[in-house]
């Protein structure tokens, strides 16, 4: 498995690679949080033709799902495949976020993570993300964050 060297957008022919990295990402969530993680859910095929998935890796080995919004970009999903913890993927997909919402114009980033993956409320403030509101969405109790660009 190859490091990550750029981040490119997601073509159709990586929605395989794209529904795989996800769930192998995703997949140990759900014991913890007693349902399936909805990134894993997502309609990959929709997303990519949309042009709100990015890709790093080849083969890939992270990814980004995001969407402009008015007033911030929205990052719906961020993705690293286990074999790939550790070697700054997960930073080099957060670097692209926060330039593409820059490049957009767009003043700040917001995400949302399940209460229960607790690991994701260590990383995001690491990133500069702060939390705004916990809210619970049928059944998923949801962390909310923003990072204001400068």
């Amino acid at each position: 498995m190859s490091g990550p060297e750029e981040v490119r957008a997601a073509v159709a022919t990586d929605v395989p690679a794209v529904k795989g990295v996800t769930d192998m990402a995703y997949r140990h969530y759900i014991a913890r949080i007693g349902v399936v993680p909805q990134p894993m859910e997502a309609d990959h095929m929709a997303n990519v033709a949309a042009g709100r998935v990015f890709v790093t890796g080849d083969p890939v080995i992270g990814l980004v799902v995001i969407e402009e919004r008015d007033d911030h970009l929205f990052l719906d999903s961020i993705a690293v495949h286990p074999e790939a913890h550790g070697r700054g993927v997960g930073r080099l997909l957060l670097d692209f976020v926060d330039a593409r919402a820059r490049a957009l114009g767009l003043p700040e980033v917001r995400l949302y993570t399940n209460a229960l993956m607790s690991e994701n409320q260590e990383i995001y403030p690491k990133f500069g993300y702060e939390v705004v509101a916990r809210r619970t969405d049928g059944p998923y109790d949801r962390v909310h964050y923003r990072k204001r660009l400068d």
